[in-house]
């Protein structure tokens, strides 16, 4: 059996840091890692070669035709769908992901056959050894299937940790990057997280707590990852100071020399500061931190485990060990006018090397999408607005087309005065700077469309 596993193109109007983080398909690169031993199966993805589905469908002819989805793909993903249909009807078409996830009703439509609700190595062999063995479909955990009037078997379930295979993307992966770190991999070393912040949708998808795993495997799988940076998006790279000791004593047994980023909380980085300064020393080059805000009651709203004096503590001690800070915070919709002066404030103390922002999204099926309802600015069809970069919640101190020019102000102030040209030329050279610029630029005047016709 025939398997092609398709990742959607971008999607032009949504606004997201997507322009400057271009990751690689790894949802796709694990289904590949499952399968590959007794099917026949390939990865094309549209992010790259955007106009190649149809030249793909004619020269594989494949039998099944596998799709991955982000929140604001749900069309795009349809549309793919549909063409393969169009061009012959026999092809199985199999969608997963996290909107498959989050809202696998999106998918519910004539030209899908399955919605993967999550994926197991399990559920992974069952459908596809069935789907090649010309069986009837029978209830499988996890995976909606049009037979069964997408009904399950009503088990509770979490996505797996499998090692992906990283071969399947081979002539893609010169193309990936993270930030000013090209070519980038990215892998993870633990599944869930257990802050549990109030808007996060990754601990839902993964567990309420940590799930490590065995450093070993890490390790194996470093050593198998050719690119000189590795991103670890683990919800939480630092929350365990024996790990990341242990993390650290293999990679000078091994004499691995790699740029690492990683995503970490407030806490987490002043839980054990001198284990932070040796992760300096092992290649930690940045952490991407989610400061969220300036304002305290937001950050208990959140369900934060920390303060804004912890914030400022969190940045000093980054920077003297060396390692970049990568601040992300997320605009409240009840700000004012004061509220994005004091923002500005806050990140001119804070003093990260690169800040990211985007607006409070309240992604459907999740409690922020009841407490926000009747504030809502988009459907909940309306599936590519349902990007981080869109005010979806209407503001209620500031008329939309004002806080969208806070917004705008505020991005001109952090790239013109606070994210560093000269840090940026010193650490990632002229080519990386001018294409962080041309993403910029790109992303600036959507945001003075959205505020005129807001």
């Amino acid at each position: 059996m025939k398997i092609l596993l398709v990742r959607p193109p971008r999607i032009k109007q949504a606004v997201t840091l997507g322009e400057f983080m271009f990751c690689e398909p790894i949802g796709l690169e694990i289904v590949y890692a499952v399968l590959k031993d007794r099917y026949e199966i390939r990865i094309l993805d549209l992010m790259v070669e955007e106009d190649r589905l149809e030249a793909e469908l004619q020269n594989f002819e494949p039998d099944v035709v596998g799709i991955t989805s982000l929140c604001i793909d749900v069309n795009a993903v349809k549309a793919i769908a549909q063409k393969v249909k169009a061009m012959n009807p026999t092809v199985v078409t199999v969608v997963g992901g996290t909107q498959a996830f989050l809202n696998p009703g999106a998918f519910f439509c004539d030209s899908i056959d399955h919605v993967m609700k999550y994926t197991t190595s399990d559920n992974l062999n069952r459908l596809y050894d069935v789907l090649a063995a010309k069986q009837e479909i029978p209830l499988i955990d996890g995976v909606l299937s049009e037979a069964h009037q997408y009904q399950s078997t009503g088990k509770a379930g979490r996505n797996e940790y499998i090692v992906p295979d990283r071969s399947a993307t081979e002539r893609y992966r010169q193309h990936y990057s993270y930030l000013g770190y090209k070519p980038c991999a990215i892998m993870q070393t633990s599944l869930g997280c257990s802050k549990n912040c109030d808007f996060c949708l990754r601990w839902r998808l993964e567990g309420a707590a940590e799930q490590d795993i065995d450093l070993d495997i890490v390790m194996e799988q470093i050593k198998e990852i050719s690119e000189p940076s590795i991103m670890i998006y683990d919800n939480d790279f630092m929350n365990n100071r024996d790990r990341l000791e242990a993390f650290c004593d293999l990679l000078d047994k091994n004499g691995i020399r790699k740029n690492f980023i990683c995503y970490a909380s407030v806490k987490s980085i002043l839980s054990h500061p001198e284990t932070v300064k040796r992760l300096a020393g092992s290649g930690l080059r940045a952490v991407l931190v989610g400061y969220e805000t300036f304002n305290p009651e937001e950050l208990a709203a959140y369900k934060k485990k920390s303060t804004v004096e912890d914030s400022y503590k969190a940045s000093a001690l980054l920077k003297e060990a060396g390692i970049d800070c990568w601040a992300s915070f997320m605009l409240h919709p009840d700000w004012d006018a004061k509220d994005f002066k004091r923002f500005r404030r806050f990140i001119r103390k804070l003093k990260p090397e690169i800040s990211t922002f985007s607006p409070l999204t309240p992604f459907p099926n999740l409690p922020l999408y009841q407490q926000y309802k009747d504030r809502l600015i988009f459907d909940i069809e309306a599936y590519e607005q349902w990007s981080f970069g869109k005010v979806s919640i209407r503001p209620s101190k500031l008329s939309l087309r004002r806080y969208y020019y806070e917004m705008v102000k505020t991005i001109l102030y952090v790239n013109l005065f606070m994210n560093s040209t000269a840090y940026m030329i010193k650490r990632f050279g002229f080519s990386t700077l001018f294409r962080l610029f041309i993403g910029s630029v790109k992303v600036l005047p959507v945001y003075l469309r959205l505020m005129m016709k807001a």
